[in-house]
C-alpha cells in the first residue's frame, strides 16, 4: 500500500467510526422519541422506521450510477450533508409530516454513505489488503454504534424533548465533522484484481449478466434476512414470548453480540483471510444453524430460566462470531467481482439487496417469532443451512483469484519475484 493510499484509508476509517458513533446516538431511541416524547403515536413511529427503508430503496439504484460517474467522494459528501440536515430537523420536528420528511432525508443520506465508503475502501486497497480493510471498517462501525448508544442512553430523558434535540444535534455535528475530515481525502487510482472483467455495457444489464454477482446477491439476501433482519424483531420477540427473556437479558444478548465482534474480529481475520471465501461463508451458515438450534433450546427446551437465558445470550454471541467472519469476506468479494470502474455500482446493488432483506426480515420474522415458536426456529435453521449450500454453489462460479486472492501474491513470491505492489 502506498503512502497516499494509507493516508486516505486512515481518514476513511475515521469516517466510518464517526458516522457509526453519530447513528448510535439516535437509532436505539427513535421509536420512543416519535411515539412518546413527541406524542405522535405508535403508528407514526412505525412509519418513520419504514421511511428509512423506503428512502434507502429509492436512492440506492441511483447512488451506484452517481458513484461511477462522479466518484465516491463527492457522493459521500452530498450524502453526509443530506443526513446532517435530516438529523437536525428531526430533532426539532413536532408534527407527523415534518418527522417523516426529516426521516426520509436522514435515511437516504445514511443509505448512500455505505456504498460510497465501501467504494473508497476498494479504491484505497489492493486485493491482498482489502479483507483487513473491511474487517477494520466493521470493527469500527460496531464500536462506534456501541459507544454512541451507551453515551446517548445516559444523555436521553424521555420526559424532555430537549434531551432528544441534543442527541440529534450531536448526530448532525458528527456528519458535518465527517464532511470536513473527508474533504481532505485524496483518492488514489484503484488497483485491480487479476482476472477482473472490464466495464462495457449498461451497468445494470452488465451486473445482471454476471452470474457470480447475481448468486452473491441471492446469498446476501438470505444472510441479512436470516440474521440481521431478526435481531430486533423475530428473535427478540421469540426470546420474550417463548423463552421468557427479560428486557435486561435481551440487552445483555445484544451486548454479547457486539462484544463478540469487537473481541473476535482480528483473531478471526487471521483464520479466514487464508481460506476460500466461499468456504468461509459456508462455515458461517453452519455456525448460524447451531445458533438457531441453541435458540430453540432456550425457548422450547425444559431447562431452568437461567439456562434459557444463557442459551439465548449464546445465540447472539454465535451470530456475532459469524458476522466477524463475514466482514472481511463478503464486501471484498463484491469489490473483486466488479469490472474496473464499476465498484460503486456493485456496492450499491449489494446495499440495495441488504436493505430489501432488512425490510422483509422483520415483517416475516416478527409475527412468526412471537406466536409460532417451533416453526420459526425450524424455518431459520433451514435458512442457515441454505446459506451453506448457496455459498458452495457460489464457489463454483468464482475464479481462483476471486475466491483466494492471497494466492496471486503467494505465486509471485514463489517464482522469485517481488509481491504485487499496491500502486500498480
Amino acid at each position: 500500500m502506498t503512502r497516499a493510499m494509507g493516508a486516505a484509508m486512515r481518514r476513511i476509517h475515521v469516517g466510518n467510526a464517526l458516522s457509526a458513533f453519530g447513528l448510535g446516538f439516535t437509532v436505539p431511541y427513535l421509536y420512543v422519541y416519535v411515539a412518546q416524547v413527541r406524542g405522535l403515536g405508535a403508528m407514526t413511529a412505525g412509519l418513520v422506521l419504514a421511511v428509512f427503508a423506503v428512502a434507502a430503496l429509492v436512492v440506492l439504484p441511483f447512488a451506484g450510477r452517481a458513484i461511477v460517474r462522479r466518484g465516491p467522494l463527492p457522493v459521500l459528501l452530498a450524502a453526509l450533508l443530506t443526513a446532517a440536515v435530516g438529523a437536525l430537523t428531526l430533532g426539532i420536528s413536532g408534527s407527523s409530516a415534518a418527522v417523516l420528511a426529516s426521516a426520509s432525508l436522514l435515511g437516504a443520506g445514511q443509505a448512500v454513505m455505505q456504498p460510497a465508503l465501501a467504494t473508497m475502501i476498494v479504491d484505497c486497497s489492493s486485493a491482498e489488503t482489502r479483507s483487513r480493510a473491511f474487517a477494520m471498517q466493521f470493527f469500527l462501525q460496531n464500536l462506534g454504534l456501541g459507544v454512541g448508544g451507551l453515551i446517548g442512553g445516559h444523555l436521553v430523558d424521555t420526559t424532555s424533548a430537549a434531551s432528544f434535540t441534543l442527541l440529534f444535534a450531536i448526530e448532525a455535528a458528527m456528519f458535518l465533522l465527517l464532511v470536513v475530515v473527508m474533504a481532505t481525502v485524496r483518492m488514489p487510482h484503484a488497483p485491480r484484481i487479476e482476472g477482473a472483467p472490464a466495464a462495457g455495457r449498461s451497468s445494470w444489464k452488465q451486473l445482471l449478466g454476471n452470474r457470480a454477482m447475481v448468486q452473491l446477491c441471492v446469498l446476501g439476501f438470505v444472510l441479512f434476512f436470516a440474521c440481521y433482519g431478526q435481531f430486533e424483531s423475530g428473535l427478540s420477540a421469540y426470546g420474550v414470548e417463548a423463552a421468557g427473556i427479560s428486557t435486561s437479558a435481551l440487552g445483555t444478548a445484544l451486548a454479547a453480540n457486539t462484544l463478540m465482534i469487537v473481541v473476535a474480529q482480528f483473531a478471526v481475520l487471521r483464520f479466514v483471510e487464508r481460506r476460500r471465501r466461499s468456504r468461509v461463508i459456508a462455515a458461517v451458515g453452519l455456525i448460524w444453524a447451531v445458533a438457531w438450534a441453541v435458540a430453540g433450546y432456550a425457548g422450547l427446551g425444559h431447562g431452568s430460566q437461567e439456562m434459557a437465558t444463557a442459551a439465548f445470550v449464546s445465540t447472539y454471541a454465535l451470530f456475532g462470531l459469524g458476522e466477524a467472519m463475514l466482514s472481511p469476506t463478503v464486501a471484498p468479494l463484491v469489490a473483486d467481482l466488479a469490472p474496473e470502474g464499476m465498484a460503486g455500482q456493485y456496492n450499491s446493488a449489494f446495499a440495495l439487496v441488504k436493505q430489501l432483506a432488512l425490510a422483509v426480515g422483520p415483517a416475516v420474522g416478527g409475527p412468526l417469532g412471537a406466536s409460532l415458536h417451533a416453526p420459526y426456529i425450524v424455518a431459520f435453521l433451514v435458512f442457515s443451512l441454505g446459506i451453506t449450500i448457496l455459498a458452495v454453489r457460489l464457489g463454483r462460479q468464482l475464479t481462483e483469484a476471486q475466491d483466494q486472492p492471497w494466492l496471486a501474491k503467494s505465486r509471485v513470491v514463489a517464482r522469485g519475484g517481488a509481491p504485487v505492489s499496491a500502486d500498480v
